[in-house]
C-alpha cells in the first residue's frame, strides 16, 4: 500500500531497491518505462504518453536529450506547462538502444491496439506489483517514488536547485522543496561538523 505513514509522500528508493524492482519486471517495455522514470524523474502520467519521436533520432538511435512536450506534462493552475529536455544517462541510453519500439505505433509505450499509449493505471499496477514482489509492500512506494528519488539523489550530489528545477518544471524552490527528504545520515554529518 502506497505512502503508509509517510505524510502523503512517496517513499524514496535506493539504487539497490530500484534494481530489485526492475528485476521483477518481466518485459523490456516496462523495464524501459521504469528506467525512464528513474533517470528522468518525470511523472508517470507523462512517461506513458511519450512518442517514439520524442526519444529516438532514428530507429535504434536514441536522442542525446529526451523531449517531454508541455502538452503531456502536469499543468500548473493557470493551465500552462513547459516542454523540457532531459539529457540521456548512459545506462538509460543502453536500455533505449536495446528496446525496439513497435513500428506500427507513434507511441513509445503503445497499448495492445497500438493506436493509443498504455494507461497510467496499467503502468502503475505493473510497477506496484513489481515493488511488492521485490519485498517492498509496506515501504510506501508509489509511481512518484522515482521522481522523489531522482530529485533527492541530485540534491545529495550537490546539484543546484536551479538545475534540478530545469528537469522537474518547478518555477521556484517553494514547489521543489517538499520533495526534499533529509536523511538521518545527513543530519548526523551536520552535527559532526560542530
Amino acid at each position: 500500500m502506497a505512502k503508509i505513514n509517510r505524510k502523503g509522500k512517496a517513499a524514496i528508493l535506493t539504487d539497490g531497491e530500484y534494481s530489485k524492482i526492475r528485476r521483477q519486471i518481466r518485459t523490456e517495455k516496462y523495464q524501459l518505462l521504469l528506467d525512464l522514470a528513474w533517470f528522468t524523474g518525470e511523472r508517470w502520467g507523462a512517461l506513458v504518453q511519450v512518442k517514439v519521436s520524442d526519444v529516438y533520432a532514428e530507429p535504434g538511435k536514441p536522442k542525446e536529450d529526451i523531449v517531454f512536450p508541455g502538452i503531456i506534462r502536469k499543468h500548473r493552475p493557470d493551465g500552462s506547462s513547459d516542454t523540457t529536455e532531459i539529457p540521456v544517462h548512459a545506462i538509460l541510453k543502453e536500455s533505449l538502444e536495446r528496446y525496439k519500439p513497435q513500428t506500427n505505433s507513434e507511441w513509445l509505450f503503445p497499448s495492445r491496439c497500438g493506436t493509443k499509449p498504455i494507461t497510467w493505471r496499467n503502468a502503475r499496477n505493473i510497477f506496484i506489483a513489481a515493488s511488492n514482489n521485490a519485498g517492498f509492500e509496506v515501504k510506501g512506494i508509489s509511481t512518484h517514488s522515482t521522481r522523489r528519488s531522482m530529485i533527492n539523489k541530485l540534491r545529495k550530489n550537490g546539484i543546484a536547485k536551479e538545475i534540478i528545477r530545469s528537469f522537474t518544471g518547478h518555477r521556484d524552490n517553494k514547489g521543489l522543496e517538499p520533495y526534499f527528504e533529509i536523511e538521518m545520515d545527513e543530519r548526523r554529518a551536520a552535527i559532526a561538523t560542530l
